[in-house]
């Protein structure tokens, strides 16, 4: 760009790049002798030019910052991390897929307060976390689009008398245009902040699943196992495994959100334009960037190799009266009595299987009609763990014929790339 226009002659412009390619390789080969003596990277740079081709090496700061270079380089940088982070999430929604679809009839309980509340299908929950998982897609490719603007020619703040052309180098480096305003463009990290930011929600929604897991493997639920890869044995119990990769999933939560903290403290009453506090933005983002991947990768891993217990889903799901709100909604649509006379029919009908220590199901339809005389033997059928599930076939509902739907309208999304 420099030399297109007039800024450098073509001599020293061919001379400057053929040196910086040189130097690119000796760094990715660890040739590169870093010199404590020089200030930074850039003069570090600058100073092997001039060993590689002379004189002409002096030119190349020319039109340019420290401050415009550092900040187009870490966009790029976080650009890139936002795309590996949607990449690395579709894998993950792939390997959720995979467990809908095998689960999508397994019947397991559904919880509100940690509490069995009503029946739900394996996929249906899977399916849950696709949702889930897709919205932190969303948050991630949102922020790097309103990223993909290029800082470099607005130097240390106030632009530049040469006659550069900006929206040149902004194609050249992938950016969607050069930012409007000199100040804002050297001194702006809101949009290291976004990327963190939706880095803690999708670190907290993983944390989310990795905590289901960790109950799900327990012998209390003993709803699915996971093998040795992600799990491991106790140094003194020998009869223990341990979920070892779920609970560090759960635990990179305090250290991502404290990354975010960290970088919002920085910023804030932070006066315009630069100031040397921008240098403390790099290590929380680079550390949140391998945390965030490991995370996604280690629960990627997990779900692959999670292996629901069928029939023990089956046997929660049927416990805790999980089906005391079908026997309310078959008393207001085929009876036709007030949804709030459903209900206290049904509250006494399950404090009485209470007292007799047994299920609503076990209860006999005259024990049932001694509480309301609309109950009928139809109405007992509605009382099976299974039937509830394949019964709640409305739009986004746990029957498994709208988990298969959900899960084929997915795989088209991932065949097609729009999600």
């Amino acid at each position: 760009m420099l030399a297109r226009q007039g800024i450098l002659n073509d001599r020293d412009a061919d001379a400057i790049e053929k040196g910086l390619l040189t130097i690119i390789s000796e760094i990715e080969n660890g040739n590169f002798r870093f010199s404590d003596a020089l200030e930074d990277i850039h003069m570090n740079v600058e100073a092997r030019l001039e060993e590689i081709i002379g004189r002409p090496a002096g030119r190349l700061h020319t039109a340019r910052s420290r401050n415009d270079q550092v900040a187009t380089d870490f966009r790029i940088w976080i650009r890139d991390e936002t795309e590996r982070a949607v990449e690395n999430l579709t894998g993950l929604i792939a390997a959720l897929l995979d467990q809908a679809e095998f689960g999508a009839d397994f019947v397991m309980p559904g919880f509100t307060h940690l509490q069995t509340a009503q029946p739900v299908t394996w996929g249906h929950h899977m399916m849950a976390y696709v949702e889930m998982f897709a919205r932190d897609i969303g948050r991630f490719r949102d922020a790097g689009s309103r990223m993909n603007e290029s800082p470099l020619g607005a130097a240390a703040l106030a632009g530049t008398p040469f006659p550069v052309d900006r929206e040149a180098t902004a194609r050249e480096l992938g950016f969607d245009k050069p930012m409007e305003n000199s100040i804002d463009a050297v001194s702006a990290r809101d949009f290291a902040v976004e990327y963190l930011s939706a880095a803690a929600i999708c670190v907290a929604n993983l944390s989310r699943l990795a905590e289901e897991i960790v109950l799900w493997t327990s012998t209390r639920f003993r709803f699915a196992t996971l093998g040795d890869r992600f799990t491991t044995g106790s140094s003194i119990m020998p009869q223990k495994r341990n979920p070892d990769a779920a609970e560090l999933i759960r635990a990179k939560t305090g250290r991502v959100n404290g990354s975010l903290i960290a970088l919002l403290t920085v910023m804030k009453a932070l006066p315009l334009a630069y100031s040397k506090d921008l240098q403390e933005d790099k290590e929380q983002v680079f550390d949140t960037a391998d945390t965030l991947g490991m995370s996604i990768a280690a629960m990627t891993g997990m779900i692959k190799d999670l292996k629901p217990d069928p029939a023990r889903l089956l046997s929660a799901a049927s416990e805790g009266f999980s089906t005391a709100t079908d026997l309310t909604d078959w008393l207001v649509r085929i009876a036709g009595i007030p949804f709030r006379e459903a209900h206290h029919a049904t509250g006494q009908l399950v404090r009485l299987a209470e007292e007799r220590n047994c299920g609503l199901a076990d209860l006999s339809v005259a024990d049932m009609r001694a509480v309301s005389e609309h109950i009928t033997e139809e109405a007992a059928g509605v009382l099976d763990a299974r039937r509830s599930a394949e019964s709640r076939t409305s739009h986004g509902g746990t029957a498994p014929v709208r988990v298969r739907e959900q899960a084929d309208r997915w795989r088209e999304k991932l065949r097609c790339g729009k999600y």
